[in-house]
């Protein structure tokens, strides 16, 4: 090889790289991301007496969809492994439904095991505390899932509980969760807690009166509830195909089901 100049003389020979870079020569990043949304969108609502939880049935990844009947509530806490008509606890569960069946089987397991072992049902407040200490233990690897547990309190009162991926959870009137939960939430305020309502002719600016939030009836809560998801069916493409609606009363838990829009 002959000698190469620049304009300040020649060029010392470790100038030049002993081989042309490559793409496989260099070194690579590699991501592990375990995790994907299945898309779809969960409430529930409490009152008096009962409680109301309901999701649509739609999976979704992506802009595909992987099925139009995936269940995302469940009934839990039956004495038998085979036979759920004396369940009186709903779990409601949105995000990535593998993480989802698999806090499901493990609840559902603990509460099965508290049966046989104290011979009487986990109460609904004790089963919100399993369920928080569930989600808390897999805190540095969390279940990619929103919970939305329901159920009566030792009082008879309708009672749901909402939780974070890590377990922090409260109780709550209503409680919307998963794609369309901007949506529904601020519907929700409006129409169960009454938010931004104020008395007819009750004065103007800050003389206005609001309204007092009351219990619904269960009608009510049924018709709001179908409102809600026919309206975010319009706006959202990961939520549709049919609406599940399992409703928790001192008789038991009624499941109904209601077709959505499929497009």
């Amino acid at each position: 090889m002959g000698t190469v100049f620049n304009a300040g003389g020649p060029l010392a020979p470790e100038a030049f790289p002993a081989a042309a870079p490559s793409d496989a020569s260099q070194p690579r990043e590699h991501r592990f991301y375990p995790y994907t949304d299945n898309g779809g969108s969960t409430l529930g609502i409490a009152s008096t007496d009962f409680t109301i939880l309901a999701g649509d049935t739609r999976s979704t990844s992506g802009y595909s969809i992987n099925t139009r009947y995936a269940p995302k509530l469940f009934k839990i806490g039956a004495s038998a492994p085979d036979d759920d008509s004396d369940a009186n606890i709903v779990l409601s569960i949105v995000g990535y439904m593998a993480d989802g069946n698999v806090l499901r089987e493990r609840l559902d397991t603990t509460m099965k095991l508290y049966y046989h072992q104290h011979g009487k049902q986990m109460s609904l407040e004790a089963c919100a505390q399993r369920l928080s200490h569930l989600l808390y233990s897999k805190r540095f690897f969390p279940f990619y899932v929103t919970c939305i547990l329901g159920g009566l309190d030792k009082e008879g009162k309708g009672a749901i509980y909402s939780y974070d991926p890590v377990g922090s959870y409260e109780r709550e009137s209503c409680r919307a969760a998963g794609a369309a939960s901007s949506l529904i939430m601020p519907f929700l305020d409006n129409q169960v807690k009454r938010q931004n309502l104020y008395v007819p002719g009750s004065g103007h600016g800050h003389d206005l009166v609001a309204q007092e939030a009351k219990p619904l009836a269960r009608n009510d809560a049924e018709q709001l509830i179908e409102d809600v998801f026919s309206g975010a069916v319009e706006r959202h493409i990961e939520v549709g195909d049919g609406l599940q609606m399992m409703i928790v009363t001192k008789e038991g838990i009624k499941e109904v089901y209601r077709p959505l829009k499929q497009d």
